[in-house]
Formats: C-alpha cells, sequence, structure tokens
C-alpha cells in the first residue's frame, strides 16, 4: 500500500510505487517494486543517493524545522469528502482560539479551491516578501492567514498545477512563512478532500519539520493531530473512513470526528412561512404567498414563548449508527454535532468571528464545545508558569 511505503520509508517520493525500497536503498531502481515508477531511472542513477541529493535533503529538513520550531501544535484538518464543511470548521475554529488569546496561524493548501482568505475576512490581500520570509494576511492580531489565493493576480484564476508544483508551493508555505517572532500556540492547516499527494506531501514534510519519537523510541507524527469533518449520510462517511484509514496508516492522531451539518436549526422568528402549494423552486415566492409577517404577529398574540424556541429538522439522513458509530469503529473521539445555521454561513460570508457575533445562535454552544475539546487534548504551555515552576 502507499500509504505503508511511506510510513516505513519516510523519504520516498509522493508518487512511488507500493513496495518503495526507497530512494537511497542500494535496491533503489533495481527492486522488483520499482518496475514502471515514474522515479525509477532518477533512482537508479543514485540522483536520489548522491552526496548532493544527500545534502540538499538534509538543508531542507533543517529549513522546515527551523520555520516551525515555535509552532506549539500543529492540527490538520481533513475529509475524504468535498464539500463537507473542512473550511468552515478550519476558520472557524481558528477564529474561535484567537478570540480566546490564543496565537494561531491559518494555512490553507487547498490549492485549487482556496476559501480561508474570504471566510476569514481577508479577501484581495497580499502576502510581502521580507528578510524572514512570507509575511502572512493578519484577520485579527491573533490570527495570521496564508493562502495562495493572497499570490494570484486575479481572484478568480484558475490554478491547474500537477502534483510536483502544488507540493512545491505547501513545501514554500512551510519554510518560508514568517509567523511572528514570539511563533504560534496553534497552526490549523486547511486541506483538500481526499487522500492525494498534498496530503502525503504535508504529513511527509511535517514529520520532518517536527520529529519526534513516542516513550517507546518509535517515530511520532510531525502533526500534532487531524480534526476529520464529515455530514452524516453514508455517501460522506463511506469516504471519510478512507480519510481515517489514512490517518492511521500515516501515524497522525484523530483529535476527533466533527459532524458537520446535522440537522438544520432556526428560530422561529427568524423563519418564514408560505401557504401551502406555493411553488419556491421558481423564481422564490411571491409576495402574496408569504404570510410570514401574519403568522409571527399571531404568535406574538397567542404564543409568544414559541418565538424564542429553536425549530429543527433533520437534512441528510443519518446511515447507520452516523459519525459517532464511525468514532465508536474506528476508536476515535467524536467531537459532537454542529447543525446547519443561516449566521454560521453569514459570518464566514462576512469573514468573522461566529461565536463572537452571534453568541446565542443555535451552533455557537456546539462550535464552542469543539474548541473546548481540542484545547484539552492539545494545551498550550504557560511559558510563565514553566519559569515559576523552573525557579521553584
Amino acid at each position: 500500500n502507499r500509504y505503508d511505503t511511506m510510513s516505513s520509508s519516510g523519504d520516498a517520493p509522493s508518487d512511488a510505487n507500493d513496495g518503495c525500497v526507497g530512494p537511497t536503498s542500494q535496491k533503489a531502481g533495481k527492486a522488483s517494486a520499482c518496475a514502471g515508477c515514474p522515479n525509477q531511472s532518477a533512482c537508479s542513477t543514485g540522483a536520489f543517493s548522491s552526496p548532493a541529493a544527500v545534502a540538499a535533503k538534509q538543508k531542507e529538513r533543517s529549513e522546515l524545522q527551523t520555520s516551525l520550531s515555535n509552532v506549539s501544535h500543529v492540527v490538520l484538518v481533513l475529509s475524504g469528502k468535498g464539500g463537507v464543511g473542512k473550511s468552515t470548521v478550519s476558520t472557524q475554529v481558528a477564529q474561535s482560539l484567537s478570540s480566546r488569546g490564543y496565537s494561531v496561524g491559518l494555512l490553507d493548501v487547498d490549492i485549487c479551491g482556496p476559501s480561508i482568505p474570504r471566510m476569514s475576512g481577508v479577501m484581495g490581500q497580499n502576502v510581502h516578501q521580507s528578510q524572514q520570509g512570507w509575511e502572512p494576511v493578519y484577520a485579527n492580531p491573533n490570527l495570521a492567514v496564508m493562502s495562495i489565493s493572497f499570490l494570484l493576480e486575479e481572484g478568480d484564476a484558475a490554478v491547474v498545477w500537477r502534483g510536483p508544483r502544488k507540493n512545491g508551493l505547501i513545501k514554500q508555505f512551510l519554510t518560508e512563512t514568517d509567523w511572528g517572532v514570539g511563533g504560534l500556540d496553534y497552526l490549523i492547516i486547511d486541506t483538500p478532500p481526499g487522500t492525494s499527494d498534498e496530503h502525503i506531501s504535508i504529513v511527509q514534510y511535517l514529520n520532518d519539520a517536527r520529529p519526534m519519537l513516542t516513550e517507546d523510541g518509535h517515530k511520532k507524527s510531525g502533526a500534532s493531530g487531524a480534526i476529520v469533518v464529515t455530514t452524516p449520510e453514508e455517501v460522506s462517511m463511506a469516504d471519510v473512513r478512507k480519510e481515517l484509514n489514512f490517518c492511521k496508516k500515516t501515524s497522525v492522531p484523530v483529535l476527533g470526528i466533527v459532524e458537520n451539518m446535522s440537522g438544520l436549526q432556526i428560530r422561529v422568528s427568524d423563519l418564514s412561512f408560505h401557504r401551502e402549494g406555493t411553488n419556491l423552486s421558481e423564481n422564490g415566492a411571491s409576495s402574496a404567498s408569504d404570510c410570514t409577517s401574519d403568522v409571527l404577529s399571531l404568535l406574538r398574540e397567542k404564543c409568544p414563548e414559541v418565538l424564542s424556541m429553536v425549530a429543527s429538522t433533520e437534512v441528510f439522513p443519518t446511515y447507520g449508527g452516523g459519525p459517532k458509530g464511525m468514532a465508536e469503529k474506528f476508536n476515535v473521539p467524536y467531537l459532537g454535532k454542529l447543525p446547519l445555521d443561516t449566521n454560521l454561513l453569514k459570518a464566514c460570508e462576512e469573514g468573522t468571528s461566529f461565536v463572537d457575533k452571534y453568541p446565542s445562535s443555535p451552533a455557537t454552544f456546539p462550535l464552542n464545545g469543539i474548541v473546548d475539546k481540542l484545547i484539552l487534548a492539545l494545551p498550550v504551555e504557560d511559558e510563565e508558569d514553566g519559569d515559576e515552576d523552573m525557579q521553584e
């Protein structure tokens, strides 16, 4: 399996064949597993094992380690399925952490579909080059954002790149972004859907950047962990199970599963009402069919307590045990349900912190709960407390 290759031979190219022996092996380019590999010719000539290649690899590792040396935790936001809300979760988790006073970086590695700049309110901004590297764009004093969107001349320009060029830019993001003198408490990385070259490469880069060992001496993932996002239906969960297997085979700890778009929740006072038989699919409803004002007036008169209630309905059918059952099956934490909430969509469109702008909205409490669990799983050490302990 390709992911097994990566875990056993961390220097293997991301497009290597199954069973790759590693580019620095004496059998590189000659083993039976090398047949048909796009790197076979380079490996057989020693292109990866030459002194120059080894030195270049060591330089790359050194640059990665230096650039991320002042980052406490790196969190990947993953999903095997597109359109399940990874960018929404990435952005709002980052916004919430920064609102609580943590220093946060938000890195958008969805090269072909960058959504983070709009959702964090920094569309149209540019990054600047300094002696320290690329200066990210700040959504607020505690939240630094980096995305390919800042490097494009036109916001609607299509990025038509093959894997190696995408991977090269991801490495640049990791090695050349200057996150500031004080560093970061959390680096949240929003990824594209699937388990493609970008995912394999970023895990490899993080392993090189943050070489760590477990208590028993085994290699530990450079990523602090992953938040895996899904919606409740099987079409989504089928792909998300592949993502969970990817995490298992690449030794990336799963911090938990977020069940996004789990039903629609909206205050009764925010609902619209239309007369039965109205066709809402064609150019919206006519003014004659809209009876919202009449219904709300009647409720205020007869049953005002109903207006503050939250109406809910299931939008996606839950399959089997749903995401919670999937979490139990894979023995990973379940972070909770995040309902569809119109105010959450507004916050993403406006580029604002949802929990700050809409503190009483239906999705605020569960989103705060997800952030609470993340902080509990990956606490940030208080340097002042640490210094006091040392002095004692």
